[in-house]
């Protein structure tokens, strides 16, 4: 995703603002404050990011204190996120007619008459920066592919051993329209939802850097409005000295304050940069010189709409060196971001992004569900094989002597689930106190609700798939504390498709409960089994049973096996 400047609209170079004052790069508008109104832009057929407002806020402190630190007060730059997500009049398809620079004029002219930008009085500069859910071509940012002849190839800016923000179907735009006093800015989901090393240098670039005529530097070199994005964190970038001259400000050599000495120094880099399957990976810590941690919380998500999983941190002396994240059993793109605060008062926080791979070589394939490409391309399931250790729950299986509601068949070895609300067939099993689950499901109907009936210790609960209709599908562990779908697992997406084949696994162990879908992880949940429970309207007889479930979908079951675990595990 190389930015690209889009040239002024009405372009009038005037007369130069009193020294006092910062201005835009003709010298036409008063640049002493900057007003960035941030909103996130989702089209009509999308469901917004659970996180949307974290991520968001993220980058508005970022480059806040960028600005800070490279005007030194002379040019102040504040931040207004917009409350809620602005859903566009329009779907994915309708925007993105035409190209990047249509989806650009038409994404902003919706955000700018919705929003009323810039129309009431005016306290300093106003930019409107639009982060956007979708990229201006299909792209699954989170895994970094898009299709292309019938086929998921990468598309990204990797290094060798990181990813920085940069693919051709991102597309970010920004332009100073100086005849209106205003800047607009675009920065699609590669630039955003996926935290690269990076990703900040994008959102300053385009928020604050094109929005008020800033062009890119020549020759190119490792600032902000050049190549910043693909060497690292915006902290690690700088604005050049001649354009802040040419903006109105002398540099000055003064002392940075305790909060962006912090900022300017802190770094968080995964090591190994690349790992592989089984590999534990730590963050590699940087601190200003004598700082005193006195907490540091880390977390990490395996997909964009998975819940964040903490990871305590314990450390000696002052400030840590390191800080653990996990080993990843399998392939996975993660996403993480670490928080600390010193003695002092002073914070800081990065987010970043890295891929464990068995192969440096060989990009991530996602899964069909997981790729965010509303095209027709395709990638097969990911079936695993059969463990030798294993029960397969379908060999054998008796209906007659199964409690059960509605009319289950098996035919062939196959199992079919009935079109109705809350269908159940309850198992002749009781699972040990570790165990995995494998199915390999077929949805016959339009995809609705899967239930796979667990148990945990003493407590029964239920894995939950894909319930609700198509666009607007969750899945969850319920209950947990008595909360069903909604709760802190939720995962937000559609994951399967009528006639085709899925495979699910849940993992359940006394730690807590992981599922993942045709290879990607959707929940991976820690607690207590106590803290789950059975709802009523999935009660069956048994309290110790497993069972399988459909809510108005008819499901065909190719496989079903239960694998025991180490109790450990």
């Amino acid at each position: 995703m190389k930015p690209v400047w889009i040239a002024a609209v009405g372009l009038l170079v005037g007369m130069v603002s009193p020294a006092t004052a910062t201005t835009t790069w003709d010298g036409q508008h008063d640049t002493s404050r900057i007003d960035v109104t941030v909103v996130y832009f989702v089209p009509a057929d999308r469901q917004p990011l659970p996180d949307w407002r974290e991520r968001a806020a993220y980058y508005c402190r970022r480059i806040e204190q960028f600005h800070q630190r490279e005007f030194q007060g002379r040019s102040a730059l504040t931040t207004n996120l917009v409350d809620e997500p602005l859903i566009s009049r329009r779907t994915t398809p309708q925007l993105r007619q035409g190209d990047a620079n249509a989806i650009f004029f038409s994404t902003l002219r919706e955000a700018a008459e919705r929003l009323r930008f810039a129309a009431g009085e005016r306290r300093g500069f106003p930019v409107l920066l639009v982060l956007s859910e979708i990229n201006w071509r299909p792209l699954d940012d989170f895994y970094r592919v898009k299709p292309a002849d019938g086929a998921l190839v990468f598309e990204g800016t990797f290094n060798g051993s990181e990813h920085f923000p940069g693919a051709t179907s991102g597309g970010a735009r920004a332009t100073y329209l100086a005849d209106r006093g205003v800047g607009w800015g675009l920065v699609s989901a590669d630039g955003w939802r996926v935290p690269y090393r990076g990703s900040d240098c994008v959102i300053y670039h385009e928020g604050c850097g094109h929005t008020v005529g800033l062009p890119h530097p020549e020759p190119g070199n490792g600032s902000v409005m050049s190549l910043g994005q693909y060497r690292g964190w915006l902290s690690e970038s700088w604005l050049d000295r001649e354009q802040k001259i040419r903006l109105g400000w002398e540099p000055q050599d003064e002392p940075l304050s305790p909060q962006l000495q912090l900022f300017s120094a802190f770094r968080a880099v995964p090591e190994p940069k690349l790992p592989t399957p089984g590999q534990p990976v730590a963050l590699q810590l940087t601190w200003p010189e004598g700082v005193n941690v006195s907490s540091l919380r880390v977390r990490y998500q395996t997909a964009v709409h998975s819940p964040w999983v903490e990871v305590p941190q314990t450390w000696e002396g002052d400030a840590p060196k390191q800080a653990a994240v996990a080993s990843f059993d399998r392939e996975t793109p993660v996403s993480y971001r670490i928080d600390a605060a010193t003695a002092d008062g002073s914070t800081a926080e990065l987010w970043g992004y890295f891929q464990v791979r068995s192969d440096p070589q060989q990009p991530l394939m996602p899964p069909l569900r997981a790729v965010d490409l509303q095209a027709t391309a395709a990638a097969p399931a990911v079936i695993t094989e059969l463990p030798r250790d294993s029960q397969n729950l379908l060999a054998d299986l008796d209906l007659d002597g199964c409690w059960k509601n509605g009319d289950w068949t098996m035919d062939g070895g196959v199992l079919t689930s009935p079109k109705m609300y809350g269908a159940r067939l309850q198992l002749p099993v009781t699972p040990p106190p570790a165990y995995r689950l494998v199915a390999v499901v077929e949805p016959l109907d339009p995809p609705n609700a899967l239930i796979l009936g667990q148990r945990a210790g003493t407590s029964r609960f239920v894995s939950l798939f894909g319930y609700g209709p198509a666009g607007q599908q969750a899945s969850a562990v319920e209950n947990i504390n008595g909360r069903n779908v909604g709760n802190e697992t939720t995962f937000r997406g559609d994951l399967f498709r009528q006639h085709q084949l899925s495979q699910l696994i849940v993992t359940v162990a006394a730690r807590g409960v992981r599922m993942s879908v045709d290879g990607q992880t959707i929940v991976d949940w820690q607690g207590s089994p106590d803290e789950l429970s059975l709802s009523d309207y999935w009660q069956t007889p048994d309290n110790t049973a497993l069972f399988l479930g459909s809510y108005d979908c008819r499901y065909r079951f190719y496989r079903l096996s239960l694998e025991p675990l180490p109790a450990g595990e």
